[in-house]
């Protein structure tokens, strides 16, 4: 039998050695997510995990290309923790539409897409075919807390089986 994309999310969770099912905190006059009828909108995440950003610095220096694709992953794996703060689980999940991965980079690096391929993996290895997105990768001169990334997503829903209301 298939494993569900709940468990399936606990394995890459456990394979990363972290936790996501505390509180994911936001700064500022903003919301982690926004829900436009079948769609929702994910903020950008940093790769924190409570109160630590744990892969900080410019990817191409002081951090890794394999470093950068982890932090990716950590982003990946908060913006779907959020989603199933949301929703529950992430069985309602129709197709991951779009991702943006934003790389904080040293001046000569040209590698993030390479970088964004983690958050990819993540999605494919949950949603399979359903997480299948578009993507840009963009190389930044600074992230928030000096994060060395992050990554925001466009979901699509299936519609709820049972509105509230």
């Amino acid at each position: 039998m298939d494993q569900s994309r709940k468990a399936l999310f606990e394995d890459i969770a456990q394979q990363l050695g972290h936790r996501f099912d505390g509180e994911m905190r936001m700064g500022g006059n903003y919301v982690p997510t926004v829900q436009n009828g079948d769609e929702v909108y994910v903020s950008g995440q940093i790769p924190r995990i409570e109160n630590t950003v744990m892969v900080v610095g410019r990817v191409g220096a002081e951090v890794s290309m394999e470093q950068g694709r982890h932090a990716a992953k950590i982003c990946t794996m908060r913006a779907l923790a959020i989603l199933m703060q949301l929703l529950g689980d992430l069985e309602r999940i129709k197709k991951i539409l779009r991702i943006n991965v934003y790389v904080q980079s040293a001046a000569d690096f040209t590698q993030q897409s390479e970088v964004a391929d983690g958050a990819s993996e993540v999605l494919y290895r949950i949603f399979a075919e359903a997480g299948v997105h578009t993507r840009t990768s963009v190389g930044v001169y600074q992230l928030p807390k000096n994060a060395s990334v992050e990554v925001d997503m466009i979901v699509a829903l299936e519609p709820d089986p049972a509105p509230r209301g």
